[in-house]
């Protein structure tokens, strides 16, 4: 059978020793064999070797999932970035590693921290979400978002997808800070260069994540137009043309003025020529596409000042290329070519050592009843909609958002049996926020977290009013909006219900029970009709509408979160 064939075909064609250590191996590797480089112990976070040399300078960190080698470790060094982070296989880094990169840099001496992240929600989620926290530790800290995509000509809520033009912004941003710029000039400065930098792939085949089948099946003779860097869909599929044509049509869409995403170019500009290998395609090929993408632009009257050609953010094995053009001007050209040192050939095992935070151990049995009660009836609620949000979530996503968040609700019952509630409602929501950040994974995981974490500095011993607990929601909300661009109405967990928080806990404060009945079913019905709305942030927002006909299953869980409160402060009135 086909299927039976496909697994065993794709499955063995992964040189690695193991699916789940191959990230830890690679990232060892690359440490091993270039001796300006060091590994920070207890995270998959590379360093230069050299941090000294950062002292008083802007430290650049970038990272995401792995699978596009040599992005983002290999662009360690001086002159580049000073540490890179790696999550999972396609997968974003989790915060308390870029956390502890940004510590690490910042206790090396660093006057501030800028982070710089592909517009993808779950890197954007989580390097926000340690950005906050790593403000919180007094560092200057900025983060600059790469969306250079030109794929789509009506790009969704969720933005232009951070491609190979992130290679670039390391470079100029490395440039800058080793020049001594301030963290706001050159988050001033790269900024400006983004709106000039575009970036368009092309694919000739599926990758396959090890471990399992590839993502996509792309017929024998046919191509896609825009795939993402994760496999994600492009924007149409032809057969196979010669390379001078595949290469016309590439930069054709990527300065066609109909297109919302497009670079602007015209004759007389002069650029910069990235032509990417997205993991797969022969030297020989790279060098003919090279050829056409110069011969394409000049006969347009555009200048192309330099030609870069080689593998700069891959996608495993996928056979295709993208083109990155950047426009550039004599300082652009001077900061590009300025040297740099990365993929070094020496060893070097330099860790700088962290205090993990540790949380509290108990002395007692003493629990305040009424958050311990609350937590009970949120975890148990959220363990019986395991398998209705797993069944939602398969229709938009992996099928695993019961899952994640059974996984939340049996951490905080583990805890709750050996620690003590803080009587700071903010120092609980801390560690609410600690717990779902490490354990329960996922964009969820990260959306909770960052909700709590922004929301514990409006609640204190001493101010736990109805006033102070709005606030607090107020700020999760916001927070939960900046970083993962969501708003009401997009067909998320944000969509209306979080705003239904504010008015229970008001109404609740107050005796007011029929309006907080009234607000669960007005956040159980904006579950309901998320249904009828279409994704613009998130992973879902890249699938065609039509196929998603079912409520958003992160609105769901909320809304079931906020019946499980409505219930416990009703039932101790």
């Amino acid at each position: 059978d086909i299927s039976y064939l496909l697994k065993h075909f794709y499955l063995q064609k992964k040189l690695i020793n193991s699916v789940d250590s191959c990230v830890d191996e690679a990232v060892c590797g690359l440490v091993r064999a270039n001796g300006g480089l060091s590994l920070l112990k207890g995270h998959r976070v590379v360093l230069r070797s050299d941090l000294e040399n950062l002292r008083g300078k802007v430290a650049l960190l970038s990272g995401g999932g792995s699978g596009h080698e040599p992005a983002h470790g290999g662009y360690v060094g001086a002159g580049m970035l000073s540490a890179a982070v790696a999550g999972g296989v396609f997968a974003s880094p989790p915060p308390a590693s870029i956390l502890a990169a940004i510590l690490s840099l910042y206790n090396a001496g660093a006057s501030g921290v800028l982070l710089i992240v592909k517009n993808y929600t779950g890197d954007r989620l989580n390097f926000g979400l340690a950005a906050e926290q790593a403000r919180n530790h007094g560092v200057a800290v900025d983060m600059v978002i790469v969306a250079e995509d030109c794929a789509f000509d009506r790009p969704s809520k969720a933005g232009r997808r951070g491609l190979c033009g992130t290679v670039l912004i390391h470079k100029l941003a490395g440039a800058l800070a080793q020049e001594g710029c301030s963290l706001d000039q050159i988050v001033s400065k790269v900024t400006e260069v983004l709106k000039g930098i575009g970036t368009l792939g092309v694919s000739l085949s599926p990758c396959s994540v090890p471990g399992c089948l590839p993502s996509f099946v792309l017929p024998p003779g046919d191509m896609e137009l825009g795939l993402g860097i994760h496999g994600e869909p492009g924007i149409k599929r032809s057969k196979v043309g010669f390379a001078d044509e595949v290469v016309k049509t590439m930069l054709d869409h990527m300065t066609n003025p109909d297109s919302q995403s497009h670079l602007p170019l015209k004759s007389g500009d002069r650029v910069v020529v990235c032509v990417n290998n997205l993991g797969a395609l022969s030297c020989l090929e790279m060098a003919i596409v090279a050829r056409a993408a110069v011969i394409c632009l000049e006969n347009r009257g555009v200048e192309v000042a330099r030609v870069m050609s080689g593998s700069f953010m891959t996608s495993l094995e996928m056979t295709g290329v993208s083109l990155t053009l950047m426009k550039a001007n004599q300082e652009t050209l001077r900061l590009l070519l300025l040297p740099g040192q990365t993929l070094c050939f020496l060893m070097s095992l330099a860790l700088l050592k962290l205090k993990p935070e540790t949380l509290p151990k108990t002395t007692g049995r003493v629990r305040e009843a009424s958050a311990l009660n609350l937590l009970q009836m949120i975890c148990s609620t959220l363990l019986d909609k395991q398998e209705e949000l797993n069944s939602l979530d398969r229709a938009a996503g992996d099928g695993d958002c019961g899952n994640t968040h059974a996984q939340a609700a049996k951490v905080i019952q583990e805890w709750l049996q050996d620690h003590v509630i803080p009587g700071c409602p903010g120092q609980l929501l801390s560690v609410l926020a600690r717990l779902v950040q490490e354990k329960m994974g996922g964009s969820s995981g990260a959306l909770y977290s960052l909700f709590l974490t922004a929301a514990a500095g409006h609640v204190t011993e001493t101010q736990s009013n109805a006033a102070a607990w709005a606030s607090a929601v107020h700020a999760g909300t916001q927070a939960m909006r900046r970083y993962g661009g969501a708003d009401p109405g997009d067909r998320t967990m944000v969509r209306d219900l979080l705003c239904h928080f504010h008015s229970t806990f008001h109404a609740l404060q107050n005796s007011e029970y029929t309006k907080s009945f009234s607000s669960f079913l007005k956040a159980t019905l904006g579950a309901e009709e998320t249904r009828n709305l279409t994704a613009k942030a998130g992973r879902a927002s890249y699938i065609a509408a039509e196929r998603i006909t079912l409520p958003d299953p992160g609105a769901v869980a909320v809304a079931a979160i906020l019946r499980a409160v409505v219930e416990v402060l009703e039932a101790q009135k």
